[in-house]
């Protein structure tokens, strides 16, 4: 779980990182920000089931300008975190160990991951991936024994550089202190980030500094009203701290010396697991909203070829298989069945065939390539091309709608982009794949003219009265011209021959023989389109186009992914198992 909720982050911030989607971009900042704190706060559970007496960790957060540097200095009772009056002077998380030694801290660099362990000398203003670890040599008399961190401003100006380190250091606490000053407390982005983080169930003490005497009554009820819009969970304990002029320090109030120590002996692990649990439930559809709408994306892409594709045989068919006069491939059967009748006298026919057809002698005699010649010609190939191209017109402008009802995503547009350019590729190569099927096909169809001839020999009569003169001269050149090249598909399905034989036969005998074998021939026709030239040609084409989408403003997250997290979080009743 915990690799997916990486992988999710480092998608939406690969997609971020790119020009345009600016509406989203503000969104997507923000799940950015919740998978850093689910992603932390797992590795807390990581860190607590490792090390189970780990460090007590106590974290002080707050605007610019609250006094968190000051705070922390008085808690340690020493002068260890840098202060200023300038807002934004404290960059790093800074984590002072009290009562303990940095060695007891090993395990934070697993922790923090990327981040690098640095001493307060070696820190740099302008390097924000790292945090510093310092020990504390007085004794504090407020603090238990723990690590307590010193953060930068979650409102500044320049808090975005330096947010994901914060982050981190927030989701690591096992106690929040919330410093606010009383010209800060009723900022959105104070109680923003306290919403936050009621899903972390860590113990808060709110510490209104920069007081003067009397004001604490009226600023502690506009607390209270501000928490219980923000959150559900009981309004904290609140320590009020008076600014005291000659040391330019806080005053922590004696009657809550022991708080902070009373509350860290309260605080258990063993709810951890459970709370990370309820942290992912709650926000798992916000943060998978983008990855589900580009699977469903591909979902619609993928219906949207098998309609297309569903509507291009049905045109095959309604203009080609089942059309009375385009429909040519059986008559070619037919012409070959007259090969194989064996019929006397052809040389005299050949001799004859300037006069007996009505085409003249140049159709006949042209270049004698036969299959292909015959996928030159047919009336098939053209309309198998014009089918393709109306199918590519069509889902072109499917794209663009889809791109136009969703302007926030910009996975159809893209798409759209794509195909506009595969468009020459993709009909070449549909093309090129329809003649050589239609040369293959021929194998089928002479078959099907050794079928009728084995059936036709069971019947000598009939076969008999197909050699007669008349019909088989004219037949029989019709058959010569159509294997040397001499005439298209087109001329041999109006040829008065053809005509007369495909009756004679229908007429016949074998009159229902005939026709199952033409509707056995036209379904195996009709299937060999559809696996060859629409799904296993075309249809693949377009289905693996999303494919090459830019990788960069995809999440590419696989559903098979998707499903495996999903599963893993509900299979994980009672916490969840980290990998």
């Amino acid at each position: 779980m915990l690799e997916f909720i990486q992988l999710l982050k480092q998608r939406y911030q690969a997609v971020l990182s790119q020009p345009g989607n600016e509406s989203a971009k503000i969104s997507y900042q923000q799940r950015i920000d919740q998978l850093i704190l689910a992603e932390a706060f797992m590795r807390k559970g990581q860190l607590i089931a490792s090390t189970p007496e780990y460090p007590l960790q106590i974290t002080v957060i707050g605007p610019t300008q609250a006094g968190k540097s000051s705070l922390v200095n008085l808690l340690l009772n020493s002068n260890v975190a840098g202060v200023s009056p300038l807002a934004g002077y404290t960059v790093h998380p800074e984590g002072f160990c009290n009562g303990i030694s940095p060695k007891d801290c090993s395990d934070l660099q697993r922790y923090f991951g990327r981040f690098q362990q640095l001493q307060q000398a070696h820190a740099r203003a302008d390097r924000y991936d790292c945090y510093l670890l310092t020990e504390n040599t007085t004794v504090s008399k407020y603090l238990p024994p723990s690590v307590l961190w010193d953060t930068p401003d979650f409102d500044s100006i320049d808090a975005a550089n330096y947010r994901e380190g914060l982050i981190r250091t927030i989701a690591l606490a096992d106690m929040i202190i919330l410093a606010v000053s009383k010209e800060k407390y009723a900022d959105q982005s104070v109680w923003d980030i306290m919403a936050v983080l009621e899903d972390l169930h860590q113990p808060t003490v709110i510490c209104l500094n920069k007081l003067v005497e009397g004001s604490e009554s009226l600023l502690i009820h506009s607390l209270k009203e501000k928490w219980r819009h923000a959150r559900n969970d009981e309004f904290p304990e609140v320590v009020p701290l008076y600014y005291q002029k000659q040391t330019g320090m806080p005053v922590w109030p004696e009657s809550r010396q022991n708080l902070l120590i009373q509350m860290a002996s309260k605080i258990n692990h063993k709810k951890q697991a459970r709370y990370e649990q309820e942290l992912l439930q709650k926000n798992w559809q916000y943060w998978v909203e983008p990855v589900v709408a580009e699977h469903q994306a591909l979902k619609d892409w993928q219906e949207l070829v098998d309609q297309l594709i569903k509507q291009a045989l049905e045109s095959y068919q309604r203009d080609y298989l089942n059309h009375p006069h385009h429909y040519e491939t059986f008559k070619y059967a037919l012409a070959q069945l007259l090969n194989l009748l064996e019929i006397p006298g052809l040389a005299g026919v050949l001799s004859g065939t300037r006069r007996v057809l009505t085409w003249p002698i140049r159709q006949i005699m042209k270049l004698g390539r036969k299959r292909q010649h015959i996928a030159d010609s047919s009336h098939e190939v053209a309309l198998l091309k014009q089918i393709a191209e109306h199918m590519l017109i069509q889902m072109a402008d499917r794209l663009l709608d889809r791109a136009e009802q969703n302007r926030q995503n910009p996975w159809w547009k893209e798409a759209s982009s794509l195909l506009r350019s595969q468009r020459p590729e993709i009909l070449q190569d549909f093309s090129e794949a329809a003649r050589n099927y239609h040369i293959a096909f021929q194998q089928d169809v002479e078959n099907t003219a050794q079928q009728l001839y084995h059936k036709l020999q069971e019947k000598p009569v009939l076969l008999n009265s197909l050699r007669a003169t008349r019909v088989t001269t004219d037949a029989a050149a019709i058959a010569l011209a159509l294997n040397t090249g001499g005439i298209g598909m087109h001329d041999l399905i109006i040829a008065p021959a053809m005509l007369t034989i495909t009756s004679l036969l229908a007429e016949s005998a074998i009159g229902s023989y005939v026709h199952r074998v033409e509707a056995e021939l036209k379904q195996h026709q009709l299937n060999t389109v559809k696996q060859s030239l629409f799904i296993d040609g075309m249809g693949r084409k377009l289905s693996a186009l999303p494919k090459q989408l830019t990788h960069l403003t995809q999440f590419n997250i696989a559903p098979e992914q998707l499903q495996a997290a999903e599963h893993q979080l509900k299979e994980k009743r009672h916490g969840l198992r980290l990998l």
